[in-house]
């Protein structure tokens, strides 16, 4: 009797002191499920969160203010009184028309004074081939205009500012095509760069700034006092040799620094 109450106790022993694996156990699942949970709790579904978000939007931009009488959050308060006014004011469709239309406008403008530069400038070249004027008058497309060059040789003698003769059937041509033009006309002298002295020429200009504006202001009094075209289309300036096209150091690159340029600008009129 007491070998076995000897191994009952032996047994019931063993089983004692195993039981604290039993405890241990239940802490470290109680742990996973503690971390699980907590893994769920930080994952943010974002969709979900954007259908509340929205959802709590509508439900107040909806709604009028209770302070001002308005239906309230729910569209139950006040149901008998007018709700607010919009707070801002929306434009209208017929501004945004009349905005649109007047760029429109705009543009059209630009487009028709193009083509009315392009039909000048063939006009032009036209009547240069006709009277066998290619050495004493060019025409150039440039950014800033349509640009006519004018020879000093065509209309002026050496040292002088006064037309001559034969350089009045061209100008009179230029100022009927000028005519019609709804757009500045810039009339521009030019000399190369020969110290001027009084001696060599028997001018009365003291130098070729004096010179080249005299120039200029002379193929303005054309258009002006004879062709009686308006003043408020034009605009005149003297550079002297600061704006040469040829070489200073030949004749040739001088001859072509001597000149007159008209310049039918790119430029809508305000």
């Amino acid at each position: 009797m007491r070998a076995r109450a000897k191994r009952r106790q032996r047994q019931g022993g063993g089983d004692h002191r195993d039981r604290w694996m039993i405890t241990y156990a239940d802490l470290i699942t109680l742990l996973l499920i503690f971390f699980v949970v907590m893994y769920a709790m930080s994952s943010l579904d974002a969709k979900k969160y954007e259908v509340v978000v929205q959802s709590l939007q509508d439900t107040f931009h909806k709604g009028d203010s209770i302070l001002e009488k308005g239906s309230g959050i729910t569209g139950t308060a006040d149901v008998h009184t007018s709700k607010n006014p919009p707070t801002t004011k929306q434009p209208s469709s017929d501004n945004k028309a009349a905005g649109s239309t007047k760029l429109t406008e705009r543009e059209q403008a630009f487009r028709k004074q193009e083509e009315e530069l392009q039909n000048l400038m063939g006009v032009i070249e036209q009547y240069i081939s006709d009277n066998k004027l290619q050495d004493q008058i060019f025409v150039a497309d440039q950014p800033r205009g349509i640009v006519i060059t004018l020879n000093d040789r065509f209309l002026f003698d050496q040292g002088r500012a006064a037309l001559k003769q034969g350089s009045a059937n061209t100008l009179s041509k230029l100022a009927s095509l000028f005519r019609d033009l709804k757009t500045p006309i810039s009339i521009e002298g030019h000399t190369d760069n020969i110290p001027f002295t009084h001696s060599s020429n028997s001018s009365t200009y003291k130098d070729n700034w004096e010179l080249s504006g005299a120039r200029a202001l002379s193929v303005l009094r054309f258009f002006l006092d004879r062709e009686g075209l308006s003043p408020t289309e034009f605009q005149y300036a003297g550079y002297a040799d600061t704006r040469p096209v040829g070489d200073n150091t030949t004749e040739a690159g001088r001859q072509k620094n001597r000149r007159v340029e008209i310049t039918v600008l790119r430029q809508l009129q305000q």
